[in-house]
């Protein structure tokens, strides 16, 4: 495993740990890529936008703030929570790998209670797969690659390609800079 900036063995494992539970948790992935596109939040503002309880938005918040990934930017009350930047690239044990845990990725696992696409997706190929999946949307949205291409080199149907990309076309716009007048293919721009 390794990571961009330079944090001591223990901080290493500590991120790891504290994202594999953002992965494993879709409510609590919600919750972090909410703040982190909110930049700050109240609990208020987390129970009004997200639709939690009261209790279940503090006890949220309380896990994230444990876990390390958010942090309190006001003590005044009421208090203010922000979302801690992640950036974890992990290799996998066979070192064939390597996958980055950004918070797009977050954003999109948060997305699978939501969209069954994403969470069929997930069931299917898991979040390693859901990672890869993200990087070919990136690519097609700037024009670079086509859904059939995507089914090639995935070994996923066309049907399967188009839909997991237009299922997280919207993460992708929220995390990364896209030039909204490149073209990229559609099933009625390949069919024409």
């Amino acid at each position: 495993m390794s990571r961009t900036s330079p944090h001591t063995d223990g901080e290493i494992v500590q991120d790891f740990l504290s994202v594999a539970g953002l992965l494993e948790e879709p409510k609590l992935a919600q919750l972090y890529a909410y703040l982190a596109r909110e930049e700050e939040a109240t609990v208020q503002n987390v129970v009004e936008d997200l639709e939690l309880a009261q209790g279940t938005a503090y006890s949220y918040v309380n896990r994230l703030v444990d876990a390390g990934v958010v942090v309190v930017t006001d003590d005044e009350q009421p208090r203010r929570y922000a979302a801690r930047e992640i950036d974890l690239t992990v290799t996998t044990g066979a070192g064939d790998g390597e996958y980055t845990i950004t918070p797009a990725l977050i954003d999109a696992v948060g997305r699978r209670k939501t969209d069954a696409d994403i969470d069929t997706y997930i069931d299917r190929h898991g979040v390693a797969g859901l990672a890869t999946a993200l990087i070919y949307v990136v690519a097609r949205e700037r024009g670079e690659v086509t859904h059939r291409l995507m089914a090639d080199d995935l070994d996923i149907s066309p049907l399967a390609a188009e839909m997991i990309l237009q299922a997280l076309r919207p993460v992708v716009h929220e995390h990364h800079q896209i030039d909204e007048n490149v073209r990229h293919d559609t099933e009625e721009e390949v069919n024409k």
